[in-house]
């Protein structure tokens, strides 16, 4: 995967202070990650980048919309997201990305490329389980829907009258009730 350009944030010529970055995301940039999971994306970013003396802070700031087939029905919708991240950048002897809210940059380095941060940001603002706005209300007439109620399993009431039951289990629910 190579690395996309305008997420290359050159920080040695700023001042000291915050500066703001702004982006829109679509589809193109998570096809540089090969990620298809998403059938159209519209997500506006807002990068907060604050260089001090020994160390830089950036805050990115998502919110938009993907639109993702939904698990229930596959019928596709825009799923709505926002999501923040807050990430410090400290100065060290090697790179070091292990720890998610930290990334350690060797002495000497003079750019910083964000856009896998930005990837997982949306990525992971998405739910793991995405249901379509009508199957929630009720409102989506699907043949998949259907089929899934005709499928579902169908309650049984429980009568105690016409059910016999096990001598030995009414002995041990007579435990529960001597209390």
């Amino acid at each position: 995967m190579k690395q996309l350009k305008e997420y290359t944030i050159p920080f040695v010529g700023l001042k000291q202070g915050i500066h703001q970055f702004e982006y829109t995301i679509d589809n193109s940039f998570f096809e540089h990650f090969e990620y298809d999971e998403f059938n159209a994306a519209d997500v506006s970013l807002v990068i907060e980048f604050n260089k001090k003396a020994t160390m830089l802070e950036l805050l990115f700031k998502a919110s938009g919309t993907v639109n993702v087939n939904c698990d229930k029905t596959n019928e596709p919708y825009d799923q709505s997201i926002e999501s923040e991240l807050f990430l410090v950048i400290k100065f060290g002897d090697e790179f070091n990305d292990e720890n998610e809210d930290l990334l350690i940059l060797p002495h000497g380095e003079f750019e910083v490329n964000v856009a896998q941060y930005v990837y997982e940001l949306i990525v992971l603002a998405v739910p793991s389980k995405r249901i379509h706005p009508g199957v929630k209300d009720g409102t989506l007439q699907s043949d998949i829907l259907k089929k899934l109620e005709e499928l579902s399993p169908k309650e049984k009431k429980n009568d105690d009258q016409n059910e016999e039951t096990d001598p030995r289990w009414d002995k041990l629910k007579n435990l529960l009730n001597d209390k």
